[in-house]
């Protein structure tokens, strides 16, 4: 899915990222690269059902390796080839890395011992359903429905695996192994398509920013929440998409820095 990357690399650049590369499979490069020419996008190998071959491991990790900041998962897809990928990153990369989307996918096959092996600081952020299969649990079971539950282990789970963890949905829950935040900030509109990939690429931005990762997520949830609320303000909640909250972060953090 190539605009799931595109979405998130755009909004790192709104967030103040000086320079933010986006690696894609070779075969959908040109559509990515399509979206903002600010975006220095790198077509890697890939195989025909346009998700990374195995061999782009070390073309990523050798690109990641000038990175301050690296966000793995949106539009990624699913695939042996992905597994081992998304694992390798989670255990190696000593830059703090955000992981979302396809790449919380293979986290959720992963026992939390080998979690908590990691190289450099880690945020997740599941909404519900990926933290019901983080849990074991299949992403559609009823306690989808059951916040506090939901809150609760993942409170437990960020301290077992040394991460923090940004518990998407209403009133967003920010955890770490010693502190925890609720954002005041967001709608239900929000709750469509790229959103989630917008959010990955503020809190890389933050990240790289030398934000520490609690307070880089903290932050990127207010003002990916605030975006959202300026976007419904002008469009209403049914008919925002995650581009309306891309043009908008500017005016969110606009009202940050005053």
């Amino acid at each position: 899915m190539a605009g799931a990357p595109a979405l998130a690399a755009m909004a790192a650049l709104r967030s103040g990222a000086g320079l933010v590369e986006a690696l894609v499979p070779e075969h959908v490069a040109a559509i990515a690269a399509s979206f903002d020419p600010c975006v220095m996008t790198h077509g890697l190998s890939g195989r025909t059902d346009d998700t990374f071959a195995k061999a782009a491991l070390g073309e990523i990790e050798a690109r990641a390796s000038r990175a301050d900041a690296v966000a793995v998962g949106p539009g990624l897809g699913r695939s042996d080839a992905v597994f081992e990928i998304v694992l390798r990153l989670w255990h190696t990369l000593p830059q703090p890395a955000i992981f979302d989307a396809d790449a919380l996918w293979v986290l959720a096959h992963v026992d939390r011992e080998a979690l908590a092996e990691h190289a450099g600081p880690r945020v997740i952020t599941p909404h519900a359903g990926e933290m019901l299969r983080l849990l074991g649990a299949d992403p559609s079971d009823v306690r989808a429905g059951d916040r506090a539950l939901l809150e609760r282990e993942a409170a437990t789970l960020a301290g077992a695996i040394d991460a923090v963890i940004v518990l998407k949905g209403p009133a967003t829950l920010i955890v770490d192994r010693t502190r925890q935040s609720h954002n005041d900030t967001g709608n239900p509109g929000m709750a469509t398509a790229g959103t989630g990939d917008v959010l990955t690429g503020v809190t890389a931005a933050l990240v790289a920013r030398q934000l520490s990762p609690f307070d880089a997520a903290r932050l990127a949830a207010w003002v990916h929440g605030r975006a959202g609320d300026i976007a419904a303000e002008a469009l209403g909640e049914v008919s925002m998409t995650a581009r309306d909250l891309l043009d908008r972060l500017h005016v969110a953090f606009r009202d940050v820095i005053g």
